[in-house]
């Protein structure tokens, strides 16, 4: 496995992107950091992580055959590869909270940040960072938090873990080639709040309740509302209130 160890970084995912401007870089190469000071969520928000007690890294995947069109069948694909991960070590009530939020007892416990970058062939090299809660136990100012190790009671090994997701994760990538609708049907099955009424607002400030029907082949929410209309959200468009 091709792991390169960083005490502290500003972020695992900027980091592998300029090493992959310096030099030839190994596929599924893992960048992995005892802190990051500067991590990132979606959209820019930013990941907080108690130094040495979670797992933050960046995994390269190269050349990835999809267009355009189907590019977000890639981050069902890792979407899936966490949740394996954490149900084959027993983690119970895990599910995928669009976009990229994995949650475990209805709270967080990871956050995937995918970065494309397109090749002049037209395939796609991607940086697939993940921040994991693994041992922090203290998330006073994070209620909306959790951990394996608040869940369990048990002490994860970081590179262990590092490693499961990397393996899960070639294994997707073999399912997303040869039918992505499995990938697809996994991730409805384990998607939060699917079918269920919930309370939204939207990014000007309205609330309101609504159902999630599905996610859409380019990433957007598909939310049923209380008068039977359907809307489609982008990322940031619209948030689940706990």
């Amino acid at each position: 496995m091709s792991l390169i160890k960083l005490d502290a970084i500003d972020s695992t995912n900027d980091f592998l992107k300029q090493l992959l401007k310096e030099s030839e870089v190994d596929d599924y190469t893992i960048v992995m950091a005892k802190e990051q000071t500067k991590g990132k969520g979606q959209m820019g928000a930013k990941w907080i992580s108690e130094p040495g007690k979670n797992l933050t890294i960046s995994i390269l995947v190269k050349d990835i055959q999809l267009n355009n069109k189907n590019i977000y069948d890639f981050n069902i694909a890792v979407a899936i590869s966490v949740l394996k991960v954490l149900k084959n070590i027993q983690i119970p009530n895990v599910v995928i909270k669009w976009p990229n939020d994995i949650m475990a007892d209805s709270k967080k416990v990871a956050g995937i940040l995918i970065e494309n970058i397109i090749k002049h062939d037209g395939s796609f090299t991607i940086i697939v960072g993940i921040g994991l809660n693994l041992n922090q136990t203290n998330f006073d100012n994070l209620p909306q938090a959790t951990s394996l190790k608040c869940i369990t009671g048990k002490t994860y090994e970081l590179e262990e873990i590092a490693k499961l997701l990397k393996d899960s994760l070639i294994a997707n990538r073999e399912i997303l080639y040869q039918n992505s609708d499995l990938l697809w049907e996994e991730y409805h099955q384990n998607l939060y709040k699917k079918d269920y009424p919930s309370p939204f607002e939207d990014k000007k400030g309205n609330r309101f309740m609504g159902i999630i029907q599905k996610v859409t082949k380019t990433g957007m929410l598909q939310v049923l509302h209380e008068d039977d209309s359907i809307t489609h959200y982008e990322v940031k468009e619209i948030k689940m209130l706990y």
